[in-house]
């Protein structure tokens, strides 16, 4: 038995009991609740002239109907804006239930509560909701026309507009260094919207007693559902409590808090006195949660003949959608990541965010970097292309070299901090990635084609997490942190910390997540942050619990505490293993009790002799117990780094687009658990694959989404994906007690570009727009020839 986890291919611990359906997932709980659905906009742009519920009243089961008149005050304002920014002028965020105007397919106008769903949903089809159509706004090229207003007080549609502009050594800014240089492009790139589709919808179920309020929520964070219930509902914090119980997965959109359920749920639990539970359907998934992805971009570059980048000026149009409720962090996360492992001469950077009658845009996996990436890394090939040199070539000669970290790009990122990379060996990791995919012995020919993207992700953001550690009689250690897992195994990597830095065999190490009433401070799972900050809190948790076990066996063994070290749950002189004490025991010493409630908490009454009479019980500063609790909080981001490659085969007749061969270089720090951060590559793939050339989200002039199934919006199979090949690079991160950066999202941030620039290689067509399907290809060759 071994206590030194960290590094370790440890088998996740939560995959028995979810493999094999004991998950206790929303749905699972509140069997006896209420059950609430919801009237939802059926336009694009509309307002509301009437709502009648008569007919409804005679559904039986049917418990109450809530329109935006009904709400109290508190509870019928807008929902927050979370993340305020100076260049968000215009943000606007929606009512729990539509006031006046619905502003998109899907948005919630009317609450139903009834006995069970079915009723709920019969009494929901007989309210008549009077609707006055207006003209949508559909389309990054409408919106910016500005025709049409999404919100009649912002001008043009244009919610935010930002510029960030890095000069060259030479002073000269971007634009300059283009005209003055001795190459240029200049294009376009198109990437449309998609959106994750986790397992689990949302969901929310809400108990009130009277004085306390319960609610389990689907979310990605439960302490910060937790502050915007409170804040909603107008109760104190302590009487709030918020609980994510097994979350079948997030990927970005259930980061958004309070969605209108998390306050009109718990709200109508109180004003009935009734249990209240909502589970998400798929198609309210589709239309009235949030998407991500559509950008068009414009791209101007200057050269050297060496492919070395001497100017950037990229112009960006974000799609927002019909809110902001997240902020600007995405297209900040495009505009900023973009630069890669790329020490660029000098860069100009505009992005404007515009509304559309659409759903609204939050951060999904990857959050703005799949088209930052997409945006670089089409730029290279373009180069390479356009220089006749080999496109690795091309990336090497603007590489950040290893002994130039920290690097610092010049720019603000998403967490407000200085973009400065900490570590990366950017030539080892292609040097790596070529030999892992055979890029110098790659056999070209007609429909056969190789691709390359390169990628630097900022993980573990700010601005904190914590974590709790205790050690009981019984020589048990309980992790609890805030934040929440969606199915990441954080359950294990936590558990493998603590292991190892306490010493004591894995399987005596439990671990509680995402729930308020074990850890009531924390951000949230999103981010890639998980390991980086909820990891590190952890470790500088059980130090203390450590050092104090140290101190208190230090006093038992009469022994140096700097001689004594832990292996397998024993305290122990080092080299000695027989002068040893439990861990257990060291607990027991901890806690001096009046009261034996079992033969372990006997050994600590005030008779056991086991404390000095000329000591009071607890030493003046201690306090009692072996436990601990710590945070940590990152002076700014760490960043991981990858490359990507991929084999594409084309069929010359159909089109039709196969990824043959998938080849993965990565470097996250030091890993914690390298299968666990494997399976978090390859699923990412899977879903950048998916991004690549199948999942987009088509609206209809209408503003109607008209591939709102699993029907018609297409997810990759496994049958669909390759063996997905990896290897892992180690450069630590100097900035975290651990040497850790995060690896969440990392599989799907280029794979889009990287396909791209495969099928290019395959076809010999430019390939500016993402995703791409048979039929389009099949077009892009009969407009070539």
């Amino acid at each position: 038995m071994t206590t030194r986890l960290f590094g370790e291919p440890v088998q996740r611990r939560e995959d028995p009991r979810l493999l094999t359906g004991r998950g206790r997932f929303l749905d699972d709980l509140g069997g006896d609740a209420l059950a609430a659905a919801f009237v939802r906009s059926p336009h694009a742009h509309a307002r509301i002239r009437d709502i009648d519920v008569a007919a409804a009243l005679d559904v039986e089961g049917l418990v109450a109907v809530y329109t935006w008149e009904d709400l109290p005050e508190r509870v019928g304002r807008p929902l927050p804006l979370l993340i305020p920014h100076p260049a968000l002028t215009h943000g606007r965020t929606a009512y729990p239930l539509a006031r006046d105007v619905v502003r998109h397919v899907g948005e919630p106008v009317v609450m139903v509560v009834a006995t069970d769903r079915y009723a709920a949903e019969d009494a929901c089809a007989l309210i008549e909701v009077d609707y006055e159509p207006l003209k949508p706004v559909v389309g990054l090229e409408e919106a910016v026309q500005g025709a049409q207003l999404v919100h009649e007080d912002v001008p043009g549609n244009v919610g935010a507009h930002l510029v960030q502009e890095v000069a060259a050594a030479d002073g000269r800014g971007a634009r300059e260094a283009i005209e003055t240089a001795p190459h240029t492009l200049a294009f376009r790139l198109d990437i449309e919207r998609s959106a994750s589709m986790p397992l689990e919808g949302r969901g929310v179920y809400a108990r009130w007693d009277g004085r306390d309020l319960r609610v389990y929520s689907s979310t990605q964070t439960s302490t910060s559902v937790r502050m915007a219930v409170a804040a909603a509902l107008e109760l104190p914090l302590p009487q709030v409590e918020v609980i994510a119980p097994d979350v079948g997965g997030g990927f970005g959109v259930k980061i958004v808090h309070p969605w209108p359920e998390e306050v009109l749920v718990p709200w109508a639990a109180m004003t009935l006195g009734r249990e209240i539970k909502w589970t998400e359907d798929r198609r309210e998934h589709f239309i009235s949660s949030a998407h991500e992805r559509g950008q068009v971009q414009y791209v101007r570059v200057g050269f050297d003949d060496d492919g070395r980048v001497l100017g950037l000026d990229v112009t960006i149009l974000h799609d927002h959608g019909a809110y902001t409720p997240y902020g600007i962090i995405v297209p900040i996360v495009t505009s900023t990541q973009l630069l890669g492992p790329y020490r660029i001469g000098a860069y100009r950077v505009e992005f404007t965010a515009v509304y559309t009658n659409t759903v609204q845009v939050t951060p999904y996996r990857g959050a703005g970097r799949p088209q930052g990436v997409f945006c670089m890394e089409r730029t290279m090939d373009k180069i390479a292309r356009y220089l006749g040199k080999d496109r690795t070539e091309v990336r090497e000669a603007n590489f950040i070299e290893p002994d130039e970290f920290p690097y610092d790009q010049g720019m603000t990122f998403q967490d407000g901090r200085p973009l400065i990379y900490d570590s990366g060996d950017y030539p080892e990791m292609l040097r790596m990635l070529k030999e892992l995919i055979g890029w110098d012995s790659f056999e070209r020919r007609p429909g056969r084609g190789i691709g390359i993207g390169c990628y630097v992700e900022g993980t573990g953001v700010g601005p904190y997490e914590g974590g709790h550690v205790q050690v009981t009689s019984d020589g048990r250690v309980h992790v609890s942190t805030g934040l929440t897992s969606q199915g990441q195994g954080h359950e294990t990597v936590f558990a493998q910390i603590a292991a190892t830095e306490l010493g004591v065999p894995i399987e005596r190490v439990s671990v509680v997540t995402g729930d308020t009433r074990r850890f009531g401070y924390a951000v949230g799972t999103f981010a890639s942050r998980a390991a980086v900050v909820s990891g590190n809190a952890i470790a500088l948790a059980c130090r203390k619990v450590r050092d104090k076990a140290l101190r208190i066996a230090a006093d038992a063994l009469e022994a140096d505490p700097a001689d004594l070290e832990i292996t397998d749950g024993m305290v122990h002189v080092a080299g000695t293993p027989t002068a040893s004490i439990p861990l257990s025991t060291v607990a027991v010493l901890a806690n001096p009790l009046r009261y034996a409630f079992d033969d372990e908490t006997a050994k600590a009454t005030q008779f056991s002799g086991t404390t000095s009479p000329d000591r009071p019980p607890v030493a003046e500063g201690d306090e009692p117990g072996l436990e601990g609790r710590d945070y940590y909080s990152p002076i700014r981001s760490t960043f991981a780094s990858g490359m990507h490659a991929a084999i594409v085969e084309t069929d010359p007749e159909t089109a039709e687009i196969k990824v043959a061969r998938y080849a993965v270089v990565h470097d996250c720090g030091r890993l914690i658990n390298p299968m666990i951060v494997e399976g978090q590559i390859h699923g990412g793939v899977a879903q950048g694959i998916g991004g690549a050339l199948y999942e987009r989200m088509v609206y209809d002039p209408h503003g109607q989404l008209v591939n709102a199934s699993f029907m018609d919006f297409l997810m990759p199979y496994a049958t669909e994906i390759p063996h997905i090949e990896t290897a892992h690079l180690e450069t630590p991160s100097p900035l975290n007690p651990l040497g850790i950066k995060g690896a969440g999202e990392a599989g799907v941030i280029p794979v889009s570009a990287v396909i791209a620039s495969a099928i290019e290689d395959a076809e010999g067509i430019p390939i500016d727009r993402m995703p791409i399907s048979p039929s389009e290809l099949f077009d892009l060759r009969s407009r070539m020839r």
